[in-house]
């Protein structure tokens, strides 16, 4: 009796997913996303080896956790690799979601894709995937190239630990700009017009980057008590942190500023009972997890709260053809 082969057939949705993955890797927008994170990030890296060839020629490798500077010190010419993440991510998240529905439906394309035999959900989600994939591949490939640059340059290999705070925080920065990836998808799904959603976007990053904070500072200043008791210091200080971490940058840089510097202990203000008698090791990776698990759930919080929404709008509109 003879059988035929086995066809193996990819799902709508995976058809989908490789479709906006070959969209996102041949446009000229990834291409210069891509070499603006990878220019400066390579600028910064340098800056970083000159600091770290000096500190191993001046104390002979002895430093502990030498591996980590890679993303953390600067000469002071340029910010160190960690601050361009910060800052550029979020462009590159909104580069490659701003468009995701409203290009669709501003080309006429939309109707004629939810005409096949898939599921609504399906395109959302798909487009949503796709580039969360190629976020996720270009940070652990630029990831890994400052290592073995790294490598190279000062000759010392990572230990155990710090490879796993490395790839930690690799994760992290794909959570964060996968927070923006969400909310240029919420704005492209809400507008017609991909410059309109493009322009939202870069509107609540400016607001998070630039006057949040400023917001903060002016909120601080006003509401700090007029009798400066240690308990209403402490409290007011409390109070100035938590309002702090509405904002998402404000979370990535407290998390990824713990994963990187072993030597980061708390991420709030302590009193004298809690300093003293303390000492002043560095905390292994797993306390270092917990310290910034809170963190990390505030930014998938945020992620999923943004995506859902996208969901659910793009799930109750009516989609007409031209």
């Amino acid at each position: 009796m003879m059988t035929t082969p086995r066809v193996d057939v990819l799902s709508p949705f995976w058809v989908l997913v490789q479709k906006e993955m070959a969209d996102h890797l041949r446009s000229w927008r990834f291409v210069i996303l891509v070499g603006l994170l990878a220019l400066t990030c390579i600028g910064s890296l340098y800056t970083a080896m000159t600091t770290i060839r000096d500190a191993v020629t001046s104390q002979g490798g002895s430093e502990s956790f030498l591996f980590l500077k890679l993303f953390t010190v600067s000469d002071g010419s340029l910010p160190p690799f960690i601050t361009f993440v910060g800052f550029l991510g979020p462009l590159l998240g909104i580069g490659m979601g701003f468009d995701a529905i409203s290009s669709e439906r501003s080309k006429g394309t939309l109707n004629r894709l939810l005409s096949q035999p898939l599921h609504r959900d399906t395109v959302i989600n798909a487009k949503f995937t796709a580039s969360l994939i190629v976020i996720t591949i270009l940070l652990f490939a630029l990831g890994f190239l400052v290592m073995g640059m790294g490598l190279i340059s000062i000759g010392i290999p990572p230990t155990p630990e710090e490879f796993a705070r490395m790839v930690f925080f690799l994760a992290l920065s794909v959570l964060y700009i996968a927070f923006w990836l969400s909310v240029s998808v919420l704005f492209s799904t809400r507008f017609r017009q991909a410059a309109t959603s493009a322009l939202a976007s870069i509107a609540v990053w400016l607001f998070f980057s630039v006057f949040f904070p400023m917001l903060v500072n002016l909120v601080a200043s006003s509401t700090m008590p007029a009798q400066a008791t240690p308990e209403k210091l402490l409290s007011h200080q409390h109070f100035v942190q938590n309002l702090s971490r509405l904002s998402p940058s404000q979370l990535y840089s407290e998390a990824t500023t713990t994963m990187l510097t072993p030597s980061v202990r708390s991420l709030g203000p302590l009193t004298m009972e809690q300093v003293y008698g303390a000492i002043p090791s560095p905390l292994p990776f797993g306390q270092s997890l917990l310290l910034v698990w809170p963190q990390m759930t505030g930014l998938l919080a945020a992620t999923a709260v943004c995506f859902g929404l996208s969901y659910v709008l793009f799930m109750r509109q009516e989609i007409r053809g031209r």
